[in-house]
């Protein structure tokens, strides 16, 4: 998942510089601009859209999730959330993570539904989306930097049950400064059925 699209619209350069310093089947998650997410906050950003995903297909089979994260003020907004998702042409991979709680409703399940786009399941500390699937794919982000064996295996335990039907499922955990996010990756790993 890189944090660095969000700060900087990407270029076809330095795309393909990251594909090319990594192995075959690796998948990268470009999140949003917060041009796109945050300062537009989704309103007449087509043009941003447009290049945004134009310049993401240059990854190819790399390109895993396009990650749209909206700012925890965003309220629910229905025919602004149509008009963009307009912006978005069928078949495309993307999740949102919707941090105001107006947004977590079947209203805007059924947006997602309809388009095949994933609701973002984020978990950490301080709160938590539920465990919806709204794609044929899934999209997880588990931000708790604290997670006993027990939660994991309940993690785990919700990705088998849930997004069993997935083709594809990603799962995030926090980049922090003691490292604990590949060791809880191998944990979950663990859990889950090979």
């Amino acid at each position: 998942e890189i944090n660095y699209t969000f700060y900087r619209m990407p270029n076809e350069k330095i795309l393909e510089g990251w594909s090319a310093q990594t192995p075959e089947h690796f998948k990268f998650t470009l999140k949003a601009p917060k041009r796109i997410t945050h300062i537009a906050r989704l309103k007449d950003c087509a043009d941003s859209v447009k290049y945004f995903l134009e310049t993401a297909k240059v990854l190819g089979p790399k390109l895993g999730v396009l990650f749209f994260q909206l700012p925890p003020s965003f309220k629910k907004d229905i025919p602004l959330f149509e008009a963009f998702l307009d912006t978005i042409p069928p078949g495309t991979v993307a999740a949102f993570e919707f941090r105001h709680g107006s947004w977590l409703d079947d209203e805007v399940y059924q947006r997602l539904r309809q388009r095949n786009l994933a609701l973002c399941i984020a978990d950490s500390e301080t709160r938590s989306t539920p465990v919806e699937m709204t794609a044929d794919y899934a999209y997880f982000r588990l931000r708790d930097e604290g997670y006993t064996p027990d939660d994991l295996k309940g993690w785990a335990k919700a990705i088998r049950e849930k997004a069993s039907g997935c083709k594809e499922v990603f799962v995030y955990f926090k980049h922090e400064e003691a490292g604990k996010g590949p060791e809880f990756a191998r944990s979950l790993l663990g859990a889950l059925p090979s």
